[in-house]
């Protein structure tokens, strides 16, 4: 009985011919594009762990109150009513995404997403810290795993704690940190599971995340086009491969180049799969564009700095587009989609500030209560709904109510004035009051108008409810009939 018959071709690049997980310890490659990885990764995790501490307006610059229903960016609350503004901003993100990828290529992967940026930057160089770096001697000591999980483990519970802060604010965070959590389980539970899972991600699933459940990197097959900007091998250049032999007076390195006769007609890759070795999601760059790429840029250092030590020009593998390294065809940045999705972006971003400027300073909404739909009372029509009034301002507000298309029509608010505080919402039961002659059917629609005595006004339509025509006729014969008694 034999056994199952290996695969043709390579599934995944962290998959075994057997099936097997293949452990990826990608060697690093200094050069330009890795400090400036550095730059951008370490400024991205200081201002991801500096925010939430930051005030404007006396709120974070952002903060998801999910129990409260409230989301803020710089200063701007967004609540669940401003449905309009929500799926403008959404689409703006959404359709930015789209943008860079055409113009950029992965470039949000290699250089921004949190995936990229702590793993490359935060928990594999602690694991080269404690272990020793890729293709190197081990270091000894049975203590050296331990530490490094343990040092995984805080570092996860800050990030974790963190995230969380964009969610409930740094003051109920640090006072949930400060208590016991038997008096806050659920949050305590939360961050116990947000720190399971990075510790899970960043310790064990690793470029799995990017490669097998991260949906981006197949989205982008119809986001790219040739003309994109892509990290590319040049084979018009490098192919075919081989070894060569050492230029002349060229500097020393560590990279062994097997010193054989010149071959005149072999391109100028030498094989030496540099760029193999030094990939964090195991690819290899020279098979062309591929999924897993995620553009950071380490397969460009590590030929650079081969290709310094041959002799030849850098840019072997490079960024650029498909049209532009393989087509040999001049890029071309004017392109339908080039034009079409700014001209997007720009009626989108337009449409969401003219929404934004023209919000009221208040939402209102009117709820019919459960029970009869009216009443009549001493010749009255009574309709009872809870009026739910948000106030947007950053100021406390008196509301008025009245009914202006209604003569001698009121709204009886019972109890003390309505009064809303700054970004709350109130619900209060009331009862609008209009005379039964104004109702020529069973129903009509009517106009409350909200106003706070400085300037403000807003009209909200409700359909009062009232007896059908022949009722009213009774309910005005039976009340003419009351007062002739009396």
């Amino acid at each position: 009985m034999t056994g199952a018959p290996e695969p043709e071709v390579q599934v995944l690049s962290t998959l075994n011919a057997d099936g097997s997980r293949r452990w990826l310890k990608p060697k690093v490659s200094p050069g330009r594009f890795l400090n400036g990885r550095k730059v951008v990764g370490y400024a991205l995790i200081a201002f991801f762990c500096v925010l939430p501490h930051l005030r404007i307006n006396g709120k974070p610059p952002i903060l998801l109150d999910l129990l409260r229903r409230e989301f803020t960016f710089w200063g701007m609350t967004l609540y669940p009513t401003d449905t309009l503004l929500l799926a403008l901003l959404m689409l703006f993100v959404l359709l930015s995404i789209i943008f860079l990828t055409a113009m950029f290529g992965r470039v949000w992967c290699g250089w921004a997403c949190p995936q990229t940026v702590y793993l490359e930057l935060v928990y594999r160089p602690i694991e080269r810290f404690f272990l020793g770096a890729p293709g190197r001697k081990p270091k000894e000591g049975g203590w050296r795993q331990p530490a490094k999980f343990l040092t995984y483990l805080v570092i996860s519970f800050l990030l974790a704690n963190t995230f969380i802060a964009y969610f409930v604010g740094t003051d109920n965070l640090w006072r949930w940190m400060l208590g016991s959590p038997l008096t806050h389980p659920v949050p305590f539970l939360v961050m116990a599971v947000t720190t399971f899972f990075m510790m899970f991600d960043f310790a064990f699933f690793r470029e799995q995340m990017c490669i097998v459940t991260c949906p981006y990197g197949r989205f982008q097959s119809v986001m790219l086009d040739r003309n994109s900007l892509i990290i590319t091998y040049d084979p018009n250049r490098g192919e075919p491969r081989g070894k060569k032999r050492r230029k002349k007076n060229a500097p020393a390195g560590d990279v062994a180049l097997k010193v054989i006769p010149d071959e005149p007609e072999l391109g100028d890759c030498i094989d030496c799969k540099m760029c193999v070795t030094t990939c964090p999601t195991g690819i290899d760059i020279r098979d062309g564009l591929q999924l897993e790429c995620v553009n950071c840029a380490q397969c460009i250092d590590a030929c650079d700095s081969v290709m310094d030590k041959i002799g030849k020009p850098r840019g072997l593998i490079r960024y650029g587009s498909q049209a532009s390294v393989i087509d040999k065809v001049k890029g071309n940045l004017l392109r339908p989609r080039t034009v079409i999705y700014p001209a997007l972006l720009a009626a989108l971003f337009g449409g969401f500030v003219f929404i934004l400027l023209t919000r009221s300073e208040a939402y209102v909404s009117i709820i019919r209560q459960r029970g009869a739909p009216f009443a009549l009372v001493d010749g009255d029509v009574v309709n009872a709904v809870t009026l739910k009034v948000q106030n947007r301002t950053p100021v406390d507000v008196e509301y008025t109510f009245t009914l202006p298309d209604v003569e001698a029509g009121e709204v009886e608010i019972p109890g003390e004035a309505f009064v809303v505080g700054s970004r709350e919402t109130v619900s209060r039961p009331v009862r609008l009051v209009a005379p039964l002659g104004s109702f020529k059917t069973g129903a009509r629609d009517i106009v409350v108008r909200v106003s706070d005595g400085q300037g403000f006004e807003s009209d909200v339509t409700y359909r009062m409810m009232a007896p059908a025509p022949g009722r009213q006729r009774n309910s005005q014969e039976n009340n003419t009939k009351e007062q002739g008694d009396d």
